[in-house]
């Protein structure tokens, strides 16, 4: 089995894509936050560990990563944790709650 990426490797594998958080986090339209939660569990989840090892590599063979993510068109992820006035995890508060 292949280990986790660190969140340590994850930044350096940043710095070699010539990235900080906050421009990765723009790249891939997701709060720069919830890219730094991941400092405190110690690695990053297995598809920000994909993007981020792919475009190093890109950037060291002098591949433009920016102008291929510019040809995806997606929308943002919606914000997990909160819920609309009077919902509670999607469901309809009743009135006796």
């Amino acid at each position: 089995m292949i280990p986790a990426m660190t969140y340590d490797e994850f930044r350096r594998q940043l710095g070699k894509a010539g990235l900080t958080v906050k421009s990765f986090a723009e790249l891939i339209k997701q709060k720069p936050n919830s890219i730094t939660n991941y400092a405190a569990q110690g690695e990053v989840p297995p598809h920000l560990a994909i993007i981020v090892a792919l475009m190093a590599d890109m950037a060291d063979h002098e591949l433009d990563f920016r102008s291929a993510l510019s040809r995806i068109h997606f929308d943002a992820a919606k914000p997990r944790g909160s819920a609309a006035k009077g919902k509670f995890g999607g469901k309809q508060l009743s009135e006796e709650q």
